[in-house]
């Protein structure tokens, strides 16, 4: 927790003779800012965002109630707790105030205990709040980096001396996020793709995830088939699963060898194949429900030629659900027309993604793996 005499204070009042009272009684205490009017103290806080506003209403041009509706609308001082003091004492006054997001309300005259008493029990607050949002983001940096342990970072490693070529990421939405992907080596040089979407997004998600990527990776080498995989690893959600959630999950094993894959999906959108000569598609349909919900729930696997002239590029939803300002999707159409172009798969579904949205937030985690033949 900070040292208050480290706190800064945004004094705002257009009498000087009241900001020269506020200044005598809190220079020795704490670091302060001075604003004469509204838009002053609107620019201060931009400059230097301020742990505490001591704020007038009645001022010229601006007044307090808009002054601070305006600092909750600035994701840089929305949390900054303001302190009204104002020599309007009746109750649609400080109605008023606390409706504009105030934290407190102090009516001139003011006694100076009661100000410094006030003052401190703000600043406490909020350095209490800013040390927990500290840790909580300190632990979230320790899990994003537990989470990126978990995903392999280099797959290409994994599928060397198998004739296939492979990359993937996964870009969460927050911290950490609920997408997970991973390519697993098997017997007579077989390649495992596992691809996964958990319901919901942060922390939670992100267990789940680790659960699900590590059932995958296990259940894979013991019983390769698309199928099975996705049925033991319902099966074993299933058994705690307090929070009910879900999983959508794709899965194929390719064996270059024989020129095959086969594929099974538990609700996860198709994987696009793109084949020389011929127009990006999605032909893989889901072959059962999503993984982690439905008890004794069976999947089917389908085989089907895979060959040196085709790639494979796996996807969660976030890609196509990564919405514009406009509100408009990115899409399986854009998609597949990003996927026309020539250069690595990847490359061309991020730039794509990334002109769509613009500065639009990414609103969910986005996975992407390729593999080629």
């Amino acid at each position: 927790m900070i040292d208050l005499s480290e706190s800064r204070i945004l004094i705002v009042d257009d009498v000087k003779a009241n900001v020269d009272i506020l200044v005598r009684l809190l220079k020795d205490d704490h670091k302060l800012s001075i604003a004469l009017s509204g838009e002053a103290a609107l620019k201060a806080s931009e400059k230097i965002p301020p742990d505490l506003v001591l704020l007038d209403i009645v001022m010229p041009g601006m007044d307090g109630f808009e002054v601070c509706r305006r600092i909750r609308e600035n994701p840089a001082t929305a949390e900054v707790p303001v302190m009204f003091l104002s020599s309007l004492d009746e109750v649609g006054s400080k109605t008023r105030g606390f409706e504009a997001g105030g934290n407190d309300y102090l009516v001139k005259p003011f006694e100076a205990l009661e100000v410094r008493a006030r003052v401190r029990s703000l600043l406490k607050a909020k350095a209490y709040s800013d040390a927990v949002k500290q840790k909580i983001a300190r632990e979230l940096q320790i899990a994003k980096e537990i989470q990126g342990g978990i995903l392999r970072g280099n797959v290409q490693e994994v599928v060397e001396g198998t004739g296939l070529e492979c990359r993937a990421l996964m870009e969460p939405a927050r911290e950490v996020g609920g997408d997970f992907y991973d390519v697993i080596r098997l017997p007579h040089d077989k390649v495992a793709i596992v691809v996964g979407d958990v319901s919901g997004k942060g922390v939670p998600a992100a267990l789940f995830m680790a659960v699900s990527t590590t059932l995958a990776r296990l259940i894979a080498k013991e019983n390769p088939c698309p199928a099975r995989i996705l049925a033991q690893i319902n099966s074993t959600l299933l058994e705690q699963n307090p929070q009910c959630m879900f999983v959508t999950m794709g899965c194929a094993i390719i064996d270059k060898k024989a020129g095959t894959m086969k594929y099974a999906s538990g609700g996860h959108p198709s994987p696009v194949l793109l084949r020389k000569g011929q127009s990006p598609s999605l032909p893989y349909e889901s072959t059962g429900p999503v993984v982690g919900v439905i008890e004794e729930a069976t999947f089917e696997s389908y085989e089907v030629p895979f060959t040196e002239d085709e790639t494979l590029v796996f996807y969660t939803d976030g890609i196509t659900e990564a919405m514009n300002a406009q509100g408009e999707l990115f899409g399986d159409a854009r998609l597949l027309e990003c996927l026309t172009h020539p250069g690595d798969p990847l490359d061309l579904v991020r730039k794509a993604v990334a002109n769509h949205a613009g500065d639009f937030p990414q609103s969910d985690d986005m996975t992407l793996v390729s593999v080629k033949g």
